[in-house]
């Protein structure tokens, strides 16, 4: 195998995920997730591929090429257990920050102990203020000696350094900054954090500090801009997240289908059964929308990282909310068996599942935290009166189009441009339609563009005097799903020449299935209305199943399945 594995070489060395006796299949997922324990042999087998490395620029001894790749390749660990990121890519998030503005010093530090399969600890929140950043009370005092407490902070009990955002001021956004301390400093104290219902046995920590000095060479950057680059760095953070959320959803689906697939109820098998087939297609609908929105903003972030204040927390919130979605339909579909432990499809692993897909969805921030980050840039974005660049939709969604270098340097607070994405749908709306042989599908778009429209009119109503206090968070998920639905065809439109998913090239039943799944949650409804629609997605993804491949657009082929006897209430 090479230093950067593919996902296809994550397949081949991890072995059958379905394989009882596989140490890094489901059912030693489900073990250790019984016994609260961390996965190190798991991810001992992923460093010593160099799957670890992944993330780390070139520069620093990494293997990082795109985003669009690390997305897949985390998808194919993940789905067998999404605990292997916060085992070994957690350091993500300090090593944006020291990309952003670390001295060469700190940088050659980090970079020897990531890419030696160590860790750094992010230490960002604290458990009285959450989401509300500004409220940080962990201080560096005039004596240059730190106090107060960060908790959740991710690998804090096994990192071997730190990266600390501290209060260093009174006020405002520049009164934190940021030191990269050793985690065995002088008066820093390390206590596990709360446990947590899902990715369970995953290190979390409370980090103490309790008058640790704070040598002049462990500031990072400039004072008072700590926490403007932890927030610029959390942009990143969100595609990886994304990647969890979508391995916890494949595993899910796939599983729920095989189940499906071999039940008979009446003598006909549950997939054909109505309603079990209408609960599927929505999850179907969900997992593939949400693979084309974490797609898109993978390549997207390569493009045009200065809307990604916008774009990144928006791509988070559909894909959390979509793979939310798509384990309620399942547990639907698995009714009685999605909560037994024993001799049922998994054996546990659903329930681990539903736990880790839980945390995932909020381990950045809260999905209201999430939309309040942008919400405010709502009303500037669809006021803005810019002339369409065409061929900047094409870099992203065209599959075949070479991706430009990542540039952290140019991500920014606010977006200072039009979403791409919303505003350059306009300019092919036409077009697709009058391509598109399915009228329903043809319609969609229509709805779609109208609603884009219209978003301006909304969000200027959101910030009038009097409006309902939760109306500019509404609009804000509007935006969202409405994003999510563009990029569907901006895909589809880009690609009408490939076999994305494995349909026929130019299929428009998939791209009518995800655009009445987005629709319907843009406009607050149950996606279950569209059921018919919806239909196609079912279809898509079992052909995947079937073919033993990742639900993605371009399909990755899996680790071969063994043939082994199984319980007929097992996976098959």
């Amino acid at each position: 195998m090479s230093l950067t594995p593919t996902a296809e070489d994550v397949e081949e060395l991890l072995g059958d995920p379905g394989d009882p006796a596989n140490p890094y299949g489901f059912a030693a997922a489900v073990a250790r997730d019984e016994a609260d324990a961390h996965p190190d042999e798991l991810c001992g087998a992923l460093v010593s591929a160099g799957f670890h490395l992944n993330y780390l620029p070139r520069e620093w001894g990494g293997a990082f090429d795109s985003f669009d790749r690390g997305l897949t390749l985390v998808r194919a660990a993940a789905r067998r257990d999404v605990n292997v990121m916060p085992g070994t890519m957690f350091g993500i998030i300090a090593a944006t920050c020291l990309q952003l503005h670390g001295s060469d010093r700190q940088r050659e530090r980090v970079a020897r102990i990531l890419t030696g399969g160590g860790s750094v600890g992010f230490a960002l929140t604290e458990a009285g203020h959450g989401s509300d950043l500004l409220a940080g009370e962990v201080r560096l005092d005039g004596d240059g000696r730190l106090h107060g407490e960060k908790w959740m902070v991710g690998n804090g009990m096994r990192c071997d350094a730190v990266y600390v955002v501290a209060r260093t001021g009174e006020r405002g956004p520049g009164a934190f900054s940021a030191y990269l301390l050793d985690a065995d400093a002088e008066g820093l104290v390390r206590e596990p954090a709360p446990r947590t219902g899902g990715m369970r046995g995953v290190d979390t920590a409370r980090l103490r500090f309790t008058g640790v000095p704070v040598p002049a060479d462990a500031l990072v950057g400039k004072v008072g801009e700590g926490l403007e680059v932890a927030i610029l760095a959390q942009q990143a953070v969100r595609l990886m997240s994304m990647a969890g959320s979508l391995g916890c959803a494949d595993t899910a689906l796939r599983l729920t289908l095989g189940f499906a697939a071999g039940r008979r109820v009446a003598g006909t098998p549950l997939l054909e059964a109505p309603h079990s087939r209408r609960e599927l297609a929505v999850a179907s609908a969900a997992l593939l929308a949400a693979d084309t929105v974490a797609l898109a903003a993978a390549r997207g972030v390569h493009v045009v990282p200065e809307v990604f204040s916008v774009w990144a927390p928006a791509a988070k919130h559909v894909v959390a909310e979509a793979c939310d979605e798509l384990m309620r339909r399942c547990a639907g579909v698995l009714a009685t068996r999605s909560v037994l432990r024993e001799r049922a499809p998994g054996s546990g692993l659903f329930q681990k599942l539903q736990r880790d897909t839980a945390v995932v969805r909020v381990i950045d921030a809260s999905p209201l935290a999430n939309l309040r980050s942008y919400a405010a840039q709502v009303p500037a974005l669809t006021g803005r009166d810019e002339v369409p660049e065409p061929d900047v939709p094409r870099r992203i969604f065209d599959l075949g189009a070479e991706l430009p270098p990542y540039e952290p340097t140019r991500l920014d607070m606010v977006a200072r441009r039009a979403d791409p994405v919303l505003h350059g749908l306009g300019e092919i709306a036409g077009a697709v339609r009058a391509e598109l042989t399915d009228p329903r599908a043809a319609a969609l778009v229509r709805r779609l563009a109208d609603a884009v429209a219209a978003l301006g009119i909304e969000a200027a109503s959101a910030r009038r005097r009097g409006a309902d206090p939760n109306a500019l968070a509404d609009v804000a998920e509007r935006y969202a799903w409405l994003h999510a639905a563009a990029a569907c065809v901006h895909l589809w439109w880009a690609n009408r020449d490939r076999p994305l998913y494995g349909d026929e090239p130019g299929s428009a039943g998939r791209l009518r299935a995800v655009l009445s799944f987005l629709l319907a949650r843009a406009g607050g409804t149950d996606p279950r209305r569209h059921g018919p629609d919806l239909l196609p997605a079912l279809d898509t993804a079992d052909a995947l199943r079937r073919g033993n491949r990742l639900m993605t657009a371009l399909p990755v082929p899996l680790a071969p399945v063994a043939s082994r006897p199984s319980h007929p209430l097992e996976v098959s």
